[in-house]
């Protein structure tokens, strides 16, 4: 199972994109939220809604989660 993170950082929109180890769009490690190990996107951008209330998938690593 991959490891996932939040960005701490809000989009312009005000969603924090969730995030796949190894996404080229992975933020700075002192800019994101370790998540935890997780099957899908799905689980890891409910995770991430205990942190933030407006959470998106990221369009390249999470396009499952990813509600443009």
């Amino acid at each position: 199972m991959p490891k996932y993170y939040v960005n701490k950082n809000a989009q312009s929109n005000g969603d924090h994109e969730v995030h796949k180890e190894g996404c080229n769009w992975l933020p700075f490690e002192e800019n994101r939220i370790y998540l935890g190990y997780h099957s899908d996107c799905k689980s890891a951008v409910k995770e991430a809604e205990k942190h933030y209330t407006r959470v998106n998938g990221c369009y390249y690593c999470s396009e499952a989660c990813h509600t443009g």
